[in-house]
């Protein structure tokens, strides 16, 4: 189904993986308000920033709100694989990017996943997996996660145009829980099933920004 210009601005989510694409892909779109793509963008920021400004180009996406998800690493001691992260803004060396409706997002989480923490916070976009002390020197600057598409995917999405934008991510890595290597993240069933449990949650969001505002 394509968007038009006149219609109700469609939903861009936005992964790096295929095991995300997967989830995504597999999960119930069936409360969608609006036209929903889910694009694979390839691992890593350049990778992110080239795949979302060549889709948003597309007029059949003009406007679109564009939310950033997969799977992260938690900064923060506590936190524990399968556990969410609503960021309330992205940060990398290119820039900040606020995101909008974290209160929104948050509620509807807990309500598609119920017994899931969800923390709040900064999110921290890296270039590389990020190990030992790395991760006490970002847990410094405040941020509670890291990754390395939202930061990259949000930023370009709204030089291309305004447009809301909020990034989601699951917590496969944490202080207490760290992986040895990024294709670990295959064997992460729980997250995967958490993952694609989201969708409702995202279709939410984006069912807010689509109302009338008073």
């Amino acid at each position: 189904m394509s968007a038009t210009t006149s219609g109700p601005a469609p939903l861009l989510i936005a992964c790096a993986l295929g095991i995300e694409h997967l989830a995504l892909r597999s999960g119930d779109r069936t409360g969608a308000g609006a036209p929903v793509t889910v694009l694979r963008t390839g691992m890593g920021p350049k990778a992110a920033e080239r795949s979302v400004t060549r889709v948003l180009a597309d007029p059949a996406l003009h406007g679109a709100a564009v939310l950033a998800t997969g799977f992260c690493a938690g900064l923060a001691p506590g936190m524990h694989p399968g556990d969410l992260v609503v960021a309330e803004e992205t940060r990398d060396p290119h820039g900040t990017t606020p995101c909008v409706g974290t209160d929104l997002l948050v509620r509807e989480l807990v309500r598609a996943v119920p017994g899931r923490t969800v923390h709040t916070g900064p999110l921290t976009g890296s270039d590389h997996v990020v190990r030992g002390h790395e991760r006490s020197d970002l847990l410094a600057t405040g941020s509670i996660a890291v990754d390395m598409e939202s930061a990259s995917t949000l930023l370009s999405a709204v030089r291309v145009g305004v447009r809301p934008v909020a990034a989601v991510r699951v917590v496969v890595d944490a202080p207490e829980h760290e992986l040895v290597r990024i294709g670990t993240v295959r064997g992460g069933i729980s997250a995967f099933r958490v993952l694609r449990a989201l969708l409702p949650a995202f279709f939410e969001w984006h069912r807010s920004l689509l109302l009338p505002r008073r």
